[in-house]
């Protein structure tokens, strides 16, 4: 593997790491290592994901779950017989050397994650001065939600009966 491979390959390694969570991490979970070869278009008839599953097993340290760039370049060792089969190279190395170009080709996709809406109708539904009734109630002036205030009616807990008009007026008198 040449100088410009394994910094390519370290590159895609971190951006599929820091894929779906915290950034600045530096270990591969086996989520997102399975999502590496699937985005990598690295998986066929005989290379399957149970087959990485078990090789990341294999090749990470016990007790752990996450592993290391150079666990990462074991665990393509060790799936590299199943990959052979698949595109029909001549060797372990061969079909290693294949897999790291492809990885070092994409990166995490995206595709298939819900995006937003482009449809008119969104809008109209989250535009609060067009609600009416009991929705109505639910937001002040400036389309602010009043949370528990604006859905259920409260009680004042002052002491007083609801219409009593003398309200706090108890201890002016006396």
């Amino acid at each position: 593997m040449a100088s410009g491979d394994s910094a390519a390959l370290a590159s895609q390694f971190t951006a599929f790491c820091n894929f779906g969570g915290a950034s600045g991490k530096t270990t591969l979970t086996t989520k997102n290592c399975t999502k590496m070869f699937k985005d990598c278009k690295l998986y066929g008839k005989n290379l399957t994901t149970t087959d990485t599953d078990i090789a990341f097993s294999k090749v990470k340290t016990k007790g752990k779950t996450e592993i290391s760039l150079e666990e990462f370049k074991q665990l393509l060792k060790e799936v590299a017989p199943k990959y052979k089969k698949d595109k029909k190279k001549e060797s372990d190395e061969a079909a290693v050397a294949d897999m790291t170009e492809m990885i070092c080709k994409q990166g995490p996709s995206t595709a298939g994650t819900t995006g937003t809406s482009k449809t008119g109708g969104v809008a109209k539904m989250t535009d609060t001065s067009q609600y009416t009734g009991a929705h109505k109630e639910r937001f002040d002036a400036s389309g602010k939600g009043k949370g528990i205030e604006g859905r259920e009616e409260r009680a004042d807990n002052s002491g007083y009966v609801g219409a009593y008009k003398g309200a706090d007026t108890y201890d002016k008198s006396h």
